[in-house]
């Protein structure tokens, strides 16, 4: 197998999901990663610092997808509009692969504190991004950090109505998270 062979990094994060979901995250190693992945523990350690940051492959271009699309919305859009461009633009990075992943990645995180952790942190650091997006577009501190807060809120209801949905659909992310970040908006409306 060759040393840079095309798709180690998705091999490793499907082997890992998988060796997740059969024998538990404690018990999985990066060897036994790596060897049902078709590579080396040295490409291993090229693409990831350790096996519990595969679960979170794709968080920094999620961050930076996010906020390019906040930062490229209409200046005349408010807040929520900016996060729903951003939710939009980040919502294209993730495919069929992302929905087949899924409900075995949910099984893997509920199964492990540790990687419950690690999700806590993705969720706040997605927020964080958001609101400092937003923050960069004039938005005042405290309505940035509320509509942050929505639109990961959004992101992670449309993603997980969206990963339970029919696997052979055509249906995308984008139109999941923008209907939860409506909803969201009508529930927060009616909080009076």
């Amino acid at each position: 197998m060759g040393r840079w062979e095309p798709g180690a990094r998705e091999r490793l994060v499907l082997a890992a999901v998988d060796l997740f979901t059969e024998q538990g995250y404690d018990a999985t190693t990066v060897a036994q990663i790596a060897e049902r992945a078709g590579v080396t523990k040295s490409t291993f350690f090229r693409h990831f610092p350790d096996k519990r940051e595969l679960l979170v492959a794709g968080q920094e271009t999620l961050s930076r997808l996010l906020t390019e699309g906040i930062a490229g919305a209409p200046a005349d859009a408010g807040p929520l509009a900016a996060v729903a461009a951003g939710l939009e633009r980040a919502s294209s990075a993730l495919g069929p692969m992302s929905r087949e992943l899924a409900p075995r990645l949910k099984a893997a995180v509920a199964a492990s504190a540790e990687l419950q952790e690690r999700d806590a942190l993705k969720s706040v650091s997605l927020a964080a991004a958001m609101t400092n997006a937003l923050i960069a577009r004039g938005t005042p501190d405290p309505t940035a950090a509320l509509a942050g807060e929505m639109g990961l809120l959004a992101f992670k209801r449309g993603y997980a109505q969206w990963s339970e949905g029919d696997r052979d659909g055509k249906d995308d992310l984008a139109g999941y998270a923008l209907a939860a970040l409506e909803e969201l908006r009508a529930a927060s409306a009616s909080l009076g």
